[in-house]
């Protein structure tokens, strides 16, 4: 929506595909009355489990005694309803505002453990160098899901690319964009193909997870937003949990080894090409920025 870098005990990444997303419940080990073996490896649903900053992640946590796998997920839709059906113990993929809206439409309550990052959206294109070079009615790609494809257009409006009737929310739609006030025109697709789709379209919001794996450059952005601006807290990346599992110190930890060691933190940095905004907001305030979101999408259905 909106994603930065093994040891005693290696951890093992896992490929999730959709149709074999049921398979990984049918293998858990026997649990105890917890709910959980306690010999059983932390699960963490990640889009982008190939960055190196992972393996600096597990190898740290192995330090602690804490062995984790990594189950690498293609796209956004669906690491949150396999934490949901127990088939992960935690994710760490999506920035609240996303969160906010999967709660909210599937009547489910997903809950904030800690934050990681907030990254910037930005604006690709394989055919040209400068915003500038972008002619009326060229076309840009932009996210399909929700959440990040009303980012998107914000960004292309804050670019001065496209105008929006509804003024910019966190709901905008390409509905809301007035053709013959706006220079390009929008498509729409599943996040994971924006990159890779940049041969046929003019440029392309890029959600930072996918930046890398396509052989872009963060330096050769066309445009991007700020994520240091106030209105991007509500994009803070975060590591969502059940809601029983809020105060499980082990999850704990490892939110705090993600925030606190040096080599994870710079692995993320140089991830995302120096882009970041390392964070590591309070808990209490990251739920309160949820509850808020979640009022917002339910006041905007």
């Amino acid at each position: 929506m909106f994603s930065k870098k093994r040891g005693i005990i290696a951890a093992s990444i896992t490929a999730l595909a959709l149709a074999g997303a049921a398979t990984l419940a049918g293998c858990a080990p026997a649990a105890d009355e917890a709910g959980k073996a306690e010999d059983a490896a932390v699960r963490i649903g990640v889009v982008g489990a190939s960055d190196p900053y992972w393996a600096t992640f597990t190898d740290a946590a192995a330090e602690e005694g804490i062995e984790v796998e990594l189950v690498d997920f293609t796209d956004y839709n669906q690491p949150n309803p396999a934490l949901s059906e127990g088939e992960l113990d935690l994710n760490q993929f999506q920035h609240i505002v996303y969160l906010a809206d999967y709660n909210v439409a599937n009547d489910d309550d997903l809950k904030i453990i800690g934050s990681t990052a907030i990254y910037p959206l930005a604006v690709f294109s394989t055919k040209h160098t400068k915003l500038e070079d972008l002619k009326q009615g060229s076309t840009v790609a932009v996210p399909s899901d929700p959440s990040n494809r009303a980012r998107a257009l914000n960004v292309l409006q804050a670019a001065g690319l496209v105008e929006l009737s509804d003024g910019g929310t966190l709901f905008s739609t390409p509905d809301e964009v007035v053709a013959d006030k706006s220079k390009v025109k929008v498509t729409e697709m599943d996040a994971s193909f924006t990159a890779t789709s940049l041969a046929d379209v003019d440029a392309a919001v890029v959600n930072n997870d996918f930046v890398t794996d396509a052989g872009l450059d963060f330096a050769d952005a066309l445009y991007q937003d700020d994520p240091e601006d106030e209105a991007a807290q509500l994009f803070a990346n975060v590591f969502a949990v059940k809601n029983a599992d809020v105060e499980n110190e082990t999850y704990q930890k490892l939110v705090e080894i993600y925030q606190t060691n040096e080599e994870v933190q710079a692995g993320v940095l140089e991830n995302s090409g120096d882009s970041a905004i390392m964070i590591s907001t309070p808990v209490s305030d990251l739920q309160a920025l949820l509850a808020d979101a979640e009022e917002q999408v339910r006041a905007s259905k």
